[in-house]
């Protein structure tokens, strides 16, 4: 049986569901991820877009796109980052989840962090795992 995850913004206009466990965990130091999450980092796993389902609240989904290639969703009420994809290449088929906004519980053997170059000098991890630039 596949389990399926739940998700949903701050406000819970929107909530969401994944119908297969998200993968490539991925914690995301670059600049445009920083400033979207006003953290550190962000941390993101991806589904197929086809696994992607909003219950409710798609009108609450606003879209803001980053690059010539990245749209950033987020909920129009109260702000929460919730998704972004890429438009071209390998993976215009997959959307990648804020994971903050899972409300099901969710573990990972394997994740990464990426464009650690560009990490803030005021946050050192504990224990980053493999890091990716």
């Amino acid at each position: 049986m596949t389990e399926v995850y739940q998700g949903s913004c701050l406000c819970a206009a929107v909530r969401y569901e994944l119908l297969t466990a998200p993968k490539a965990v991925s914690h995301c130091h670059c600049s445009q991820c920083r400033k979207g999450h006003g953290a550190a980092f962000a941390s993101y796993a991806s589904v197929p877009r086809s696994a992607l389902r909003i219950l409710e609240g798609a009108t609450s989904i606003t879209a803001y796109r980053s690059s010539a290639t990245v749209l950033r969703e987020f909920c129009t009420r109260c702000g929460s980052t919730l998704f972004w994809s890429r438009s071209e290449g390998e993976f215009a088929d997959w959307v990648s989840i804020a994971l903050g906004t899972l409300d099901t519980p969710f573990a990972t053997q394997k994740q990464k962090h990426l464009h650690h170059a560009c990490a803030v000098q005021w946050y050192t991890p504990a224990n980053s795992g493999p890091q990716v630039d």
